[in-house]
């Protein structure tokens, strides 16, 4: 909102203001004192106006790619899967006449898995749509790289089993499954009661007894493919505080909002 501020005033046609905000984008100190995380640099870039320096743009992207090393690391082998059916091209706001974000659920997708590859380099991702889709993610690329690749895949249904189902076929051991969808699963046999996630799944945990399974729906419905219970957290909607909130999830850390503001003192 402040470069953009700053552009409309013709702050970047002033000598050296370009390069000062830039500095200030990329100064590590500074980083590290105000401790921005990904989501939120990620929105920041999305909204940045044609006024503001390419300059200042590409410092505010090395912000966000400094910012993950501020994502939890998560013990044992993670697999993410992200959603890259059509339905994910959409905002993350859905779409509201003049309060749409620029930001797509694909984003939010691509950004899970870069920032769960930056600190697990082992983590294996396998997106999908109505199946699983080959596509090969660096751990050492940008976030806009990744998800430059997985938006390329261009649509389909969203079948949220898919990628628990190739686990199972190969018998890959898993630790912890990360799914980021909306979670509408139009080509599972039903959307009700025993889902083919849940089979899945069931049939996953009978083979790693430890496993536990994150379902990240960017815009909830009123169904979900996965019911929780100790080894299934859903998560609805999406934030920075989503990273946290997953490895507390993993630890065995089982606070809820309710008794977190049981406790705050008024």
């Amino acid at each position: 909102m402040n470069l953009n501020t700053l552009a409309r005033n013709g702050a970047f046609d002033v000598a050296g203001v370009t390069e000062m905000v830039a500095a200030r984008l990329s100064d590590a100190q500074t980083l590290e004192k105000v401790r921005p995380m990904p989501y939120q640099l990620m929105t920041a870039l999305s909204q940045v106006g044609e006024g503001v320096p390419l300059k200042v743009q590409a410092a505010l992207e090395d912000a966000l790619e400094r910012s993950l090393v501020r994502v939890p690391m998560v013990p044992g082998r993670v697999v993410v899967c992200p959603d890259v059916s059509g339905s994910m091209s959409s905002p993350v706001t859905g779409s509201r006449k003049g309060a749409s974000s620029k930001v797509r659920c694909i984003d939010v997708a691509a950004l899970v898995a870069a920032a769960m590859l930056r600190t697990n380099r082992d983590a294996r991702v396998l997106p999908f749509e109505q199946g699983v889709v080959k596509v090969n993610l660096d751990p050492r690329a940008r976030v806009a790289v990744n998800a430059a690749k997985l938006a390329a895949v261009g649509g389909g249904g969203t079948n949220v089993s898919a990628p628990l189902a190739l686990l199972n076929a190969v018998r890959e051991p898993a630790d912890l499954v990360v799914i980021v969808s909306d979670n509408e699963s139009w080509v599972d046999a039903t959307r009700y009661g025993a889902t083919a996630t849940m089979r899945e799944w069931d049939r996953l945990k009978a083979r790693n007894p430890g496993a536990k399974l994150v379902c990240i729906d960017i815009q909830p419905y009123g169904t979900t493919q996965a019911q929780a219970r100790a080894d299934i957290l859903n998560v609805g909607g999406f934030s920075d505080a989503v990273f946290d909130t997953l490895a507390r999830f993993v630890s065995g850390e089982t606070r809820d909002w309710v008794e977190i503001i049981k406790q705050v003192e008024v």
